[in-house]
């Protein structure tokens, strides 16, 4: 054991630490390659010829010819960066997602970046010891545009109790 005697266990936020208007954000990035596109898309079976057909690809309007990063795999990667921070250990489920959107394409090589806002928040009333957290996940690409918008809602512990 060191010195101080201390340990620190890493770990999300309990239900009372969350701060309704308070904007989380996540670091480090993550750079996005060809390689995780493709493995995504075929381990979700997306046939989707965007994401994995770079000749065809090249021959379609607006995209300056390159294929799409999978828009699935860029909401799970923008959920995936908070985990560490908000709710690793903390949290009970996911309840659901809605408002999604993704205004912006993101490409391979680009770095995703995320941010939470937490939105709402209150204590179950049928699951004691457990409360509701409303949040918003922001997905932006390196220069800061916005690839990936989704409001979540999720059921947290309340701290443990002291005895």
């Amino acid at each position: 054991m060191s010195a101080g005697g201390k340990r620190v266990s890493q770990r999300g936020l309990w239900f009372e630490e969350f701060e309704v208007g308070t904007v989380y954000e996540h670091k480090p990035g993550r750079t996005v390659t060809e390689a995780d596109n493709v493995l995504f898309t075929t381990l979700t079976m997306n046939t989707q010829a965007l994401h994995l057909d770079a000749a065809w690809s090249a021959q379609q309007p607006g995209f300056g010819g390159q294929r799409l990063i999978n828009s699935m795999f860029t909401l799970s990667t923008i959920v995936g960066l908070s985990v560490s921070q908000l709710t690793q250990g903390t949290l009970v489920a996911n309840l659901g997602f809605s408002d999604i959107a993704f205004p912006h394409p993101l490409f391979a090589g680009d770095t995703l970046y995320a941010e939470t806002e937490c939105t709402g928040k209150r204590e179950s009333s049928s699951r004691p010891g457990e409360g509701i957290v409303q949040i918003t996940h922001i997905g932006r690409n390196q220069d800061g545009v916005i690839v990936a918008k989704a409001s979540r809602s999720t059921l947290v512990r309340l701290a443990p109790r002291e005895s």
